[in-house]
């Protein structure tokens, strides 16, 4: 895509999924704006984009297709994008592993499930974003490792959740609308003096690092963080409460 041309959606959508052997194939097409040849092998990595107009009108960080990698990764599977180039559409297949149940998260023999099972006791948990589906998901995750977990959209919503629920873990999107994460902390360690804080945010550069311990953040999480990584991080940081206990 070069930023003269017009940036026109998708008139038309096709979704396939075929059976084979093992394996789940996921096939969605679109007659769309396509992506340039030589974006085709960046295009799942973090904040990379095609070239746009001086309004943006596309929007975005360019972590969209970087999440979907992540979520696809974390179930065994692969993603793969092919297109002809600028105004010829677009193809997104995803390869999934198939199974013949899905077991429930806390029955599941792995790392993803047993990462932070090492406490025996839970811990009750703010998941502050908003972004929908990035909350829903590490609240249903959490939920189904059996934290207490309650979610916000954004600062404020945080601060009225905290009124009535008292978190041991906060883990907030520093991109919020209005009162950003930065912020949020702010208020959140006078309120809740306990509390472990994690930042997780687009941008992981020393100065963001630094920014967020400056902040009062415990830990600072790049997105798209993987499931496997946020947990092995809160099992840190439960040894560190142990300690200090």
């Amino acid at each position: 895509m070069t930023g003269s041309q017009e940036l026109r959606p998708p008139q038309a959508f096709a979704v396939l999924v075929r059976h084979r052997d093992q394996q789940v194939d996921i096939e969605v097409r679109d007659d769309g704006i396509g992506i340039d040849q030589e974006l085709l092998a960046r295009v799942f990595e973090p904040f990379v984009q095609g070239q746009q107009s001086s309004d943006r009108a596309a929007g975005g960080l360019g972590l969209g297709l970087g999440l979907v990698r992540a979520l696809v990764a974390l179930h065994g599977g692969q993603v793969e994008a092919r297109s002809q180039g600028p105004r010829l559409g677009s193809t997104f297949t995803v390869h999934l592993p198939a199974v013949a149940r899905v077991a429930p998260l806390h029955d599941l023999d792995s790392p993803l499930s047993t990462a932070f099972q090492s406490t025996a006791d839970k811990w009750r948990i703010l998941v502050v974003d908003d972004n929908d589906d990035a909350r829903m998901l590490l609240a249903d995750v959490l939920g189904e490792l059996g934290h207490d977990v309650r979610m916000a959209v954004d600062g404020r919503d945080a601060l009225d959740v905290i009124q009535g629920f008292t978190p041991e873990v906060g883990i907030l999107d520093i991109g919020l609308p209005g009162m950003d994460g930065y912020e949020l902390a702010a208020e959140l360690r006078p309120a809740v003096p306990n509390v472990r804080l994690i930042a997780l945010s687009g941008y992981g550069q020393p100065a963001d690092h630094a920014r967020s311990r400056a902040a009062g953040f415990d830990r600072h999480l790049v997105k798209p963080v993987e499931i496997r990584r946020l947990l092995e991080t809160m099992a840190e940081l439960a040894g560190l409460r142990s300690r200090r206990s």
